[in-house]
């Protein structure tokens, strides 16, 4: 599959959210291969091809994935990629797809790769791109009550804890509530 990102530059943070938004999808107990389609779709595949099997295989890779998010510290998050990107990456290599889209690194297979095996490598190497970029942990799991949304944390600044805005200011009105209570 053709991605429409290549890893560099402000395209590290495209695959990044790809990788979270995909993970999320991947979570959920009734995901189907057209939910994955409209994901990938939305981050800028054209026409992708997604089976029954290959969303199973996409979920082994989506736990390994989550595993890198849960890291602690940028050191377990470094290991954790690493073991990753040893289990399944080859040496990075240049592809244009034959022409269909600018010149970007692989670290998979082939230009025909299982799409679990190309989602697991573009998202070690964003996720690694992120770490070596950022010094911290590329990401993590809402910390939100009710919330288990998977995020990358591709912005500068303080370390992200929430999904989304909605997930942090849901969380500082009940910090209130509760405090204004006591």
């Amino acid at each position: 599959m053709p991605p429409s990102n290549a890893i560099t530059g402000r395209s590290v943070r495209a695959v990044a959210e790809r990788t979270a938004d995909l993970l999320n999808t991947l979570a959920r107990d009734d995901v189907r291969p057209g939910d994955v389609v409209a994901v990938l779709c939305a981050h800028g595949e054209n026409d992708p091809v997604v089976t029954w099997h290959d969303v199973e295989s996409m979920r082994v890779s989506a736990d390994l994935l989550r595993g890198v998010l849960a890291a602690r510290d940028v050191a377990e998050a470094a290991e954790r990629i690493n073991s990753v990107l040893a289990r399944v990456a080859r040496p990075p290599r240049l592809t244009d797809h034959g022409g269909a889209s600018h010149w970007h690194v692989h670290v998979d297979s082939d230009d025909e790769a299982p799409l679990a095996e190309w989602f697991l490598t573009s998202a070690a190497m964003a996720l690694a791109l992120l770490v070596t970029d950022r010094q911290r942990p590329p990401g993590g799991s809402c910390a939100a009550r009710g919330c288990d949304r998977a995020f990358v944390d591709a912005a500068s600044g303080s370390p992200r804890l929430y999904c989304s805005r909605r997930c942090a200011t849901r969380e500082r009105v009940a910090a209130h509530r509760a405090g204004t209570k006591a």
